[in-house]
This record gives C-alpha cells, structure tokens and sequence, in this order.
C-alpha cells in the first residue's frame, strides 16, 4: 500500500528564483504564560464538584461495556449489571486522582516534534472527522482519501499545527471496516507529527498504537511508558459510555497511551439548558471516564476534555463559538486544573462557509480555550458547518487566527533595548521613527507577518485583483501544497508499515477485530 507520491519543491531552479515561501512561524512548543481566567469563585467550583459527585454516586454512569462493568465492580463500585450501569463514590475518584498525571508528552516519529501536554503548554490540531470535504475551486463533496493526504499535506507544512486529530475527513471511498489502517499510513508517511486514533473498539485503537511503535522502531512493551499517540474518547451524553468507546478507551490505556474523556454536552439538548448544569454533568461524565482510564492501569496519561456548547432553541441545530461556548472552555479548565489534569478543548464553528460568522464564532471560542489554559485545542484549524465538513480556505483562515494567538501568548519583553530610550532621545519632537537605527535594526521582525492579511490601500488592493481573505485563502492552501515537503523516512520502516497494513487487512476481511 502506498500513499499518494511524494512532493518535492524543483531543485533545479536557482534559489534566488524560487518564489518566497509563504511567512509561517518557526516551529515551537507553545506556552501560555499568563494566568488562566477565572469565571467560577472557589464556592461555584466547589458546587459543580458536588452536583458532578451527587450525579456520580446516585445517577449512574451506563457502562455498555461487560470489561468495564467488571473492573468497577473489582474496585468496589455498586454496579447494576441490568442496566448497565455504574455508581461511582467519591472515595474511589479521588482515588483515582491520585494517579493520574498532570503533565506528559508524546513522542511521534520525529522527536524533535513531540507534544508535550499539561502545564502552561499549548497545542493545536487539524480539525477531525467530518464527512464532507470543501474547498471553494471544487465545491462540497464527500470525504476522501485524496483530500485526506493533501488535508494532512497542509498539517505537515504548518508549523503551528502541532498534531493530527482522528480522520480529518472519512474517505468513503475505502472499506469502513479497514480505512483506518490508510489513514494511519497516511499519518506515519506524510507527516512526522503525533495524530489520534480511532477508539472506536480495540482493533483500530491496537492498528493506531502499533503502527506508530513501528515509526519509532519501538516494540509494544518500550511505548507502552513513553506514549505517542491519544484518543478522544467521546461519550454520548447524557451519561452514556457505549461499548466501543469504552473498549478503545480500555486499549489505550491498558497500552499507557493518552486518552482525552470527552462529554458531549449540547445546552438544551444532551445537558441541562443551564451552564452550571450542564458543567455539573460535563464533569461527571469525564470523571467517570478518567477513574476507568485509573482502573485498567495506574498512571496511565489521560486529560480533562470538555465540548459544552448550545443549540439554537429555535430549531434545535447545535451552535458554536457563542458566548455561552466560550465562557463553557474558560469554567472547564478550572475544572481541569481543580483536578490537576491536563485540559483538551475546542474552537469551533456553525457557519456553512469560511465566512466572517466562521471566523468571529471560531475566534471567540479560541479565545475561551486560551483564557481557560487549555492544553490540547483539538479542531483548531479546518472545522467548517459545525464539524460535518474539513475546509481548505478555513483551514488557512484558522492557521493565521492560531499564529495571532501564538504571538499574542508570546510575553511582552522590558530591558534597554525594548524600552528605546537611545531612539526616543534622537527623534525630534513631531518627527518620526521610520529611519531611526533602533527600527532599521528590527524592522523585519518587530511585528507579526501574517499570512492572510492584505494591508495595501484600497486603490492597490483592486489592482492586485481584489481578493477578499476567503479568496485569498485558496492561493495560500495551492501554496503550501506545492511547498510541501515530504518527511524522509527509513525503507525498512516503510515496509514494516507496508507489511502490518497488509496483514491487517487481511485479517479484518477474515472477520478478526
């Protein structure tokens, strides 16, 4: 199997002919240096942890899974096997607690491009799983596996997307029963980053885990206490843990590789109307689901994840990057950080088009996921028509909004130099700064240089053609494809990957999970 051939920029023309590359960040493990926002007082906490224990102990947790069941019974958790459903006392969360981790890194491929994951960092992913694929050349279609590697393509190029989410779009295209081994081979060839995996069920979380141990020339057993890959582990709220989820999240942590519990709470909809009710049962869920990680194997690295949001009460479709979003990722990570975990949130956007709505809803939910301190802002880039499609044009409109924010986060520096007291002194009164040593100096690098931004005055602007940023975002993206370089890998490596994918898929059609 092979993925699509590599691109390469033409080595034969004289560099001085190549035309320049378009401005990007370095590489670099983001921080947050400032202090996260509080929008709940101790006491406000200290309540959603009390309703989120009430929920626990005297609601339930429906467990569709026998495997879970039996390990919360063995810790001594009343189960109602009937119903399937789990009582978890506070005794045993904070138990729990006691072993998780609040900080972690995982380690892809190329180690020089590890995530590290708790604390003041920060990272962002490309957006994941949407059906739908749109561009604004060719239009809306169905996922597949071309658009998938070229979606990827544009992961790799941009150094501030930090990993990869689960499928950033399905290819249809592909056998449903066996496409994740294409799109992992995708992920290991084209790109050297980390990614999700699929956790839906133990076969494609193991393909997932195991496919990167062979990238990194690890057995099983080495990877197991040095991860490389997470999960998000999605439950249908209200209170529910289907067996699958709850499976791939027994895998993965069973192989100690990192798990994101994330609820899935829709105000109005799958929670309470409120957002303190809704928090309340955001936290319960993930808590239950954190305590499993807990019981299948101590230590194992897991994180806080939230996605509580709203839906229009007027038709009931879901909405995001509202304020009641926003102040949701703030609330989540005291939550997160209360409990001493790594936090996984979200940006996103309802709006149909790469649009001023897509990015406005976008930005006001980033803006909750760094405020909140969020450590993994899973869909950052590409998340178009509330999840159901992957956009090119949104995903360069989302690059240049998590570059802004990037350099934003980057602290203000005072010493001599910045504080230009020498420049102050020769500037006359009413004169200006531009030919001034101390701006010749930094000029080049004193501001940020965006991507898609065009400064020119209006007249130049319809001149150039008078592109709006959407337009100008599908040149950006036919760029960067064709900048794109693919990161070498080891022909024995290769053909390890080439060999598990083929004994996995004949396994797969044999009827094996």
């Amino acid at each position: 199997m092979n993925a699509e051939p590599r691109r390469r920029r033409s080595t034969d023309r004289a560099a001085h002919k190549r035309p320049a590359a378009i401005p990007q960040l370095a590489m670099t493990h983001a921080r947050n240096p400032y202090p996260p926002m509080r929008l709940l007082s101790d006491d406000q906490l200290e309540a959603i942890h009390e309703a989120a224990m009430h929920i626990l102990e005297n609601f339930g947790i429906e467990m569709m899974s026998h495997s879970a069941l039996d390990l919360f019974a063995g810790a001594g958790a009343k189960v109602d096997r009937a119903a399937q459903t789990v009582f978890v006392d506070r005794g045993l969360v904070d138990q729990a607690l006691k072993t998780t981790k609040s900080a972690y890194q995982l380690t892809p491929r190329n180690a020089e491009k590890a995530v590290p994951i708790g604390g003041d960092a920060i990272s962002f992913t490309l957006v994941a799983g949407p059906p739908n694929v749109h561009d604004m050349e060719r239009g809306r279609r169905a996922g597949n596996h071309k658009d998938y590697c070229d979606l990827i393509r544009l992961a790799q190029h941009f150094n501030c997307i930090t990993m990869l989410g689960n499928q950033v779009c399905a290819p249809i295209e592909l056998p449903a029963n066996s496409r994740h081994l294409d799109t992992y081979f995708a992920n290991l060839t084209l790109t050297d980053k980390s990614f999700h995996v699929s956790a839906i069920g133990r076969g494609r979380a193991l393909d997932g885990i195991a496919m990167m141990a062979i990238a990194r020339g690890l057995t099983l057993d080495k990877m197991r206490d040095d991860p490389a890959v997470t999960t998000i582990i999605s439950v249908n709220s209200p209170r529910r843990f289907d067996d699958q989820m709850a499976d791939g999240l027994m895998t993965m942590a069973e192989h100690g590789q990192s798990v994101a519990v994330t609820p899935f709470t829709l105000m109005g909809a799958m929670s309470p109307v409120t957002l303190a009710g809704a928090l309340a049962q955001q936290n319960a869920e993930a808590l239950a689901g954190i305590v499993l990680t807990q019981l299948v194997r101590p230590g194992a690295p897991v994180m806080y994840g939230a996605f509580t949001s709203n839906v229009d009460m007027r038709s009931g479709a879901p909405a995001f990057g509202t304020p009641e979003n926003t102040k949701a990722n703030v609330a989540s990570g005291q939550l997160a950080r209360r409990y001493n975990l790594p936090y996984r949130t979200t940006p996103g956007s309802a709006s149909n088009a790469a649009d001023a709505q897509g990015a406005y809803e976008t930005m006001m939910a980033l803006w909750g996921a760094v405020l909140g301190h969020g450590n993994l802002v899973y869909h950052a880039a590409g998340w178009q028509e509330g999840g159901l499609t992957a956009s090119y044009e949104k995903f360069i409109l989302d690059v240049e909004m998590i570059q802004h924010m990037m350099e934003f986060l980057r602290p203000i520096e005072v010493n001599e130099g910045e504080l230009a007291l020498d420049a102050l002194g020769r500037v006359p009164t009413g004169g200006h700064f531009f030919g001034d040593p101390h701006t010749l100096e930094r000029y080049s690098t004193a501001f940020y240089q965006p991507l898609v931004s065009n400064w020119q005055n209006y007249e130049s602007w319809q001149e150039a053609g008078g592109l709006n940023a959407t337009q100008r975002a599908t040149g950006l993206w036919k760029k960067a494809l064709s900048e794109y370089e693919q990161p070498p890998m080891d022909e024995g490596v290769r053909e390890g990957l080439d060999e598990y994918v083929a004994k996995r898929r004949e396994e797969i059609g044999a009827g094996e999970p």
